[in-house]
């Protein structure tokens, strides 16, 4: 052993370290567990704001799924609002015209719709880069819209499908007033969707991602099935996101065609730029901080409440380019450093 040079050693500990840490990298760690213990909290601190929790973790579930393709596979979208109003209005049609309310099928439904949708677009899209992409992925979104409205006999156009009702949860729980039931339905399928997106990212197929997002040109190089993979990656965002958009409808009771709009696109993409991208709750943080300070920010001004956002985004852009979640990181190794 003595004989080994002491670079070698050197460089054969580092493998090791490296190793260590991709076989232990899935393993769940204890701070994960804040996001969940404060959402469960928050059922028991304000039991007369749930409907508007519900919101919070729907968007949180649409911040996810562009995060699996942002942060994981750089792909940037202005179109993400298009899966989102597919699977929402799959149910809601589906509740409207084919008296099909009862709501967990109706999940599985929206994420087969705007999964498919996802893969059809993605094919086709998903071979150019850049500007090209974010022109073609927006157009996709505003096409939806349009021929929403266009079919205004279905769709209800901008009025929409007021009114809907749905089947009491697992034949079992009805719909409270104050939004306990939806709260708790939406939590649980987004940890059913947290979990998956986990298993993706960890997962040697989430890594390919991570190579592409890096470097396609050496990916393409080394014989990665980019294409196909980009084209995977981007159909699981799009089911996750109309799993979102049928929560929506569902803890709403109602769905317009605003769903497409650009806004939806550019407020989930300010919310994963808030929170952090490529981090997974990054998603949580950013949806979060959105929301409520939306929600705040309106009371005090209903005319000018973007005002504060656009500032916050500037600032985060300039001093917290890794979002929110960046400074936590960034704090906790200051800590560590500073105690050892």
């Amino acid at each position: 052993m003595s004989d080994i040079p002491a670079e070698n050693l050197d460089r054969k500990a580092a493998r090791d370290r490296a190793a260590a840490y991709l076989v232990g990298r899935h393993h769940f760690k204890w701070p994960e567990a804040l996001p969940w213990l404060a959402a469960i909290a928050a059922f028991f601190i304000f039991p007369d704001r749930m409907t508007f929790g519900s919101q919070v973790l729907i968007m949180v579930m649409f911040a996810l799924s562009l995060d699996l393709i942002l942060g994981y596979a750089g792909i940037v979208t202005l179109g993400h609002a298009a899966f989102f109003g597919l699977g929402a209005y799959t149910v809601g049609l589906g509740a409207a015209r084919l008296g099909w309310t009862e709501p967990v099928s109706g999940l599985f439904a929206a994420a087969f719709v705007a999964g498919l949708g996802g893969f059809i677009t993605g094919w086709f899209l998903l071979r150019y880069r850049g500007l090209t992409l974010l022109m073609l992925t927006l157009a996709t979104a505003i096409m939806l819209q349009e021929t929403g409205n266009l079919r205004s006999d279905i769709s209800g156009g901008y009025d929409g499908l007021p009114g809907l009702e749905f089947q009491k949860l697992f034949g079992l729980f009805d719909y409270d007033l104050y939004g306990h039931t939806n709260y708790l339905y939406v939590l649980g399928v987004l940890a059913v969707m947290f979990y998956l997106v986990r298993r993706i990212v960890y997962s040697p197929f989430g890594q390919a991602l991570t190579g592409i997002r890096e470097n396609v040109r050496r990916m393409h190089a080394i014989g990665s099935p980019v294409h196909l993979r980009l084209v995977t990656v981007y159909t699981i965002a799009a089911s996750i996101a109309g799993v979102a958009g049928a929560l929506f409808t569902q803890t709403n009771a109602y769905v317009t065609l605003t769903v497409f709009d650009f806004e939806n696109s550019a407020k989930v993409m300010v919310m994963l730029i808030l929170g952090g991208t490529g981090r997974l709750y990054g998603a949580f943080l950013g949806a979060v901080v959105y929301m409520v300070l939306e929600d705040k920010l309106s009371k005090m001004s209903p005319t000018f409440w973007q005002f504060g956002i656009g500032l916050l985004l500037v600032l985060a852009v300039l001093f917290a380019r890794r979002g929110v979640l960046g400074l936590f990181e960034d704090a906790g190794k200051y800590l560590k450093r500073f105690r050892s």
